[in-house]
C-alpha cells in the first residue's frame, strides 16, 4: 500500500491540453474516483500514474518515491481496464497467473497467490474454466484477480464496469467495495458514471477540460459543490439553475424573486449577476412548505411532463405563461423550466397549475462570471436583522 501524489501534472498533445496543472494527494489505502464527462482528462491522469503516459510537466510520487520516469512494471501498480482482455486460449488459472509466470515465480508461490486471489473474488471451483464459459461478471472478476496476485501498492481501474449490464454493474460495485475493505489497498478508479463515484469512493476528484474542479468526499461534492460545473455534474437529475441579478432586498430571476440581503453575501454586491442553484428534491409544493425551516415566496408554475421512477416522480414545471418544453432545452438550465421531485403518492398530474417554494437552506448561489460557489444555503439572509449566517463556500 502507498499514497499517491500528483504535483502540477500537465499533459499536452500538440495544441491540445489533456491535463492542465492537476495536483492532488491520495492517502494510503484510500479509494478515490476520477469522474467527469468524456474527454475531461480522467483516463489520461490515471495513465500518468500508471506510467503509460509521460506527463509534459509535473511529478508523480508513489509512496516516497518519484516514479515520473519509471517504467510501468517498476511502479508497483496494477491496472484493470474497461476491455477485460482475457486470453481466450487460457483457462482462468492461466489467465490469473500469467503475470506471475512472466516474473518467474516458483510454482508453489504461483498456486498460493492464485488460490488466494480466487477466494477473494469468489472464483473458487472455476479455475479450470475457459473465458467463454464465464459470465461477464465472472470474466471481470478474473481480470481483477489477475491484478490482485501482483500484490500491488496501488490498484488503477479504468471504467472496469462499463461493459456490464445495469444489474451486474450494481452487483460489482458492491463487490469492489468489499474488495477494498478486505485488501486495504489504495485504489484509483476512473468512471463517467457518478453513481459509481458516489457509492464507492472515500473521495471523488471531479475533472473538466483537464482541470481538477473539486476533490472531496462524495456528499461534500453533492451538498457543497465548489462551482457550478460540479453542482451540475454531480447529482441525477441535475441541479436546476436560474440566472439572476442582485437588487436591493433580493435576487431577481426571469420568473421569480428571492428575498435576500445582498450586502451579506461574500464577494458580490448589488447589481452583480449570480446563478441560483436548487436540486429537484428541494423544490416543494406550497402545501408542504410548513415542513421547511425557511422557504421562498411561492412561485406560480404549470406541470408539463411527469416521469414516475418508482420511489419518486420527476415533475417538469413551466414557469412562464405560454412557455412550452422543448427537446432542445435542458430543463436544468432553461429559464422557463424547473424540475421538481415528489413522492409517488403526491396527487399531481400533467397540465395542472401549481404553486411551489424553494427550500432556502438548500439554495446555492454561484458567481455568474466565474462559476465559483458563493454560499450554500441562504437561511437567515432575508434581511440585515437576521442572526443566521450563511455557510460560505470554501
Amino acid at each position: 500500500m502507498a499514497r499517491v501524489q500528483l504535483e502540477h501534472i500537465t499533459k499536452r498533445y500538440d495544441d491540445v491540453t489533456a491535463v492542465d496543472d492537476v495536483s492532488m494527494e491520495i492517502e494510503d489505502g484510500e479509494f478515490v474516483t476520477f469522474v467527469g464527462p468524456s474527454g475531461c482528462g480522467k483516463s489520461t491522469t490515471m495513465e500518468t500514474v500508471a506510467g503509460l503516459t509521460q506527463p509534459t510537466e509535473g511529478q508523480v510520487y508513489i509512496g516516497d518515491d518519484d516514479v515520473t520516469n519509471l517504467a510501468p512494471k517498476d511502479r508497483g501498480v496494477a491496472m484493470v481496464f474497461q476491455n477485460i482482455a482475457l486470453f481466450p486460449h487460457m483457462d482462468v488459472f492461466e489467465n490469473i497467473s500469467f503475470g506471475l509466470r512472466l516474473r518467474t515465480y516458483d510454482d508453489e508461490e504461483v498456486h498460493r497467490r492464485v488460490e488466494q486471489a480466487a477466494d477473494i473474488v469468489q472464483l473458487e471451483g472455476m479455475l479450470d474454466r475457459m473465458p467463454d464459459e464465464l459470465s461477464g461478471g465472472q470474466r471481470q472478476r478474473v481480470a481483477i484477480a489477475r491484478a490482485i496476485v501482483r500484490n500491488p501498492d496501488v490498484f488503477l481501474m479504468d471504467e472496469p464496469l462499463a461493459n456490464l449490464d445495469a444489474k451486474l454493474r450494481v452487483h460489482m460495485r458492491t463487490e469492489l467495495q468489499r474488495l477494498h475493505r478486505e485488501l486495504g489497498t489504495t485504489i484509483i478508479y476512473v468512471t463517467h458514471d457518478q453513481a459509481e463515484a458516489m457509492t464507492m469512493s472515500n473521495r471523488i476528484a471531479v475533472l473538466n477540460e483537464g482541470r481538477l474542479q473539486q476533490l472531496a468526499p462524495p456528499l461534500t461534492c453533492y451538498n457543497e459543490p465548489a462551482n457550478r460545473f460540479v453542482a451540475g455534474f454531480i447529482g441525477s437529475p441535475s441541479m436546476n439553475f436560474a440566472e439572476g441579478k442582485l437588487v436591493e432586498g433580493g435576487l431577481e430571476t426571469e420568473n421569480f424573486t428571492v428575498d435576500l440581503d445582498a450586502a451579506r453575501l461574500p464577494g458580490v454586491t448589488v447589481g452583480d449577476a449570480v446563478t441560483l442553484g436548487i436540486r429537484p428534491e428541494d423544490v416543494h409544493l406550497t402545501q408542504y412548505a410548513d415542513s421547511l425551516a425557511a422557504s421562498t415566496d411561492q412561485i406560480d408554475a404549470r406541470t408539463d411532463v411527469l416521469e414516475p421512477m418508482g420511489d419518486e416522480v420527476f415533475v417538469y414545471l413551466l414557469l412562464a405563461e405560454g412557455a412550452a418544453g422543448s427537446m432542445e432545452e435542458d430543463p436544468a438550465t432553461s429559464p422557463n423550466q424547473l424540475l421538481m421531485s415528489v413522492t409517488p403518492d403526491t396527487e399531481i398530474e400533467a397540465d395542472q397549475d401549481v404553486n411551489v417554494v424553494l427550500d432556502r437552506s438548500k439554495i446555492h448561489l454561484f458567481d455568474a462570471a466565474t462559476g465559483e460557489a458563493l454560499v450554500h444555503g441562504i437561511t437567515g439572509l432575508e434581511g440585515p436583522e437576521s442572526g443566521t449566517a450563511p455557510t460560505e463556500a470554501e
